[in-house]
């Protein structure tokens, strides 16, 4: 039976796997109340947890190093609790390859290689190149479904990648080439980022030394 996580650990976990971000969408990331996130999200700031900055028009939540260690630890125990451990690890193996192809279709589409210059930016004049790589996208997102099952089974907090995934590709599709892989908006690689910035903090594992 899937676990599902409390909202003390949702509010810390959502600042984590976006970043940096204010309060509404660190509440909106999970579905929690915006005030009763607030109050936790000051609660994890007292105790050093969380540091909120703004510069240059924008504001929002990032986590200290003292943060991301009990952010780490709350998601061990939970993991722990859940039994799902070897499940989770081996739902990440199966990820890895998966990662590899979505950056290697990032990469398609923000450049395209020409005679004399290998590193050309990707100006989507070419609609044979695109659909290459909306093409390999489509792949991933065929793939993602079952992955996402698998890890929503163990933890309630992994479900909706898929079906964000999806909604960005189908949006590309359409014509918005932001929806692939900007990081304003919910695209491809932004779920892409956050499934595996999880993954990796639900494992304990390091990003830096991992793949």
């Amino acid at each position: 039976m899937t676990q599902d996580s409390p909202p003390d650990l949702l509010a810390l976990h959502a600042v984590r796997i976006t970043g940096f971000a204010d309060t509404p969408v660190i509440a909106q990331r999970y579905g929690l109340d915006p005030a009763e996130t607030r109050e936790v999200l000051l609660d994890a700031e007292a105790r050093g947890w969380v540091e909120h900055t703004a510069f240059a028009g924008t504001a929002g939540w990032s986590l200290t190093e003292r943060g991301r260690a009990e952010d780490e630890r709350r998601l061990a125990a939970e993991l722990a609790r859940a039994g799902g451990a070897d499940e989770v690890l081996d739902a990440y193996r199966a990820f890895l390859p998966l990662n590899a192809l979505l950056l290697r279709a990032c990469t398609d589409w923000q450049l395209r290689p020409t005679a004399g210059d290998r590193l050309a930016v990707n100006d989507h004049s070419d609609p044979v190149w695109d659909a290459g790589v909306l093409h390999e996208l489509t792949g991933i997102d065929h793939a993602l479904g079952p992955l996402a099952d698998r890890l929503g089974g163990v933890l309630t907090r992994f479900r909706g990648y898929d079906t964000r995934f999806s909604a960005a590709l189908a949006r590309a599709r359409a014509g918005e080439s932001a929806w692939v892989d900007r990081t304003d908006v919910d695209s491809c690689h932004r779920v892409w980022f956050e499934l595996h910035e999880d993954l990796i903090a639900t494992l304990g594992l390091d990003r830096h030394t991992q793949p």
